[in-house]
């Protein structure tokens, strides 16, 4: 695990199906991350999910939150992808709030 500021990123080997996680060790939430050129994403019911995507390097994520609850607030949602996407290297990923489609 990588400590990201108040954040853990569990980063997945690589391979076909790529799935990272964001821990936050305060609230005990979760987000999984879903490459969606390579993974399959299904979304769930009764979870939170936000895309990101980026037209310099061709990205398109999901983030799809792992026991959400009404205490966790979308704020801190928002707060543990962009900073995901900072640390990653992906400065000028765009944040949907429903899928972006492809270009």
């Amino acid at each position: 695990m990588i400590m990201n500021t108040n954040y853990f990123i569990a980063i997945s080997p690589n391979g076909s199906e790529q799935k990272d996680t964001i821990h936050d060790a305060e609230s005990k939430l979760k987000i999984g991350v879903f490459n969606l050129f390579n993974s399959a994403f299904k979304p769930k019911k009764g979870e939170v999910h936000y895309y990101v995507s980026d037209q310099h390097t061709d990205l398109l994520l999901a983030f799809e939150t792992e026991g959400y609850q009404r205490k966790h607030k979308n704020l801190l949602v928002l707060d543990m992808i962009a900073r995901y996407c900072v640390y990653l290297g992906f400065g000028e990923a765009i944040i949907h709030s429903t899928f972006p489609g492809i270009s």
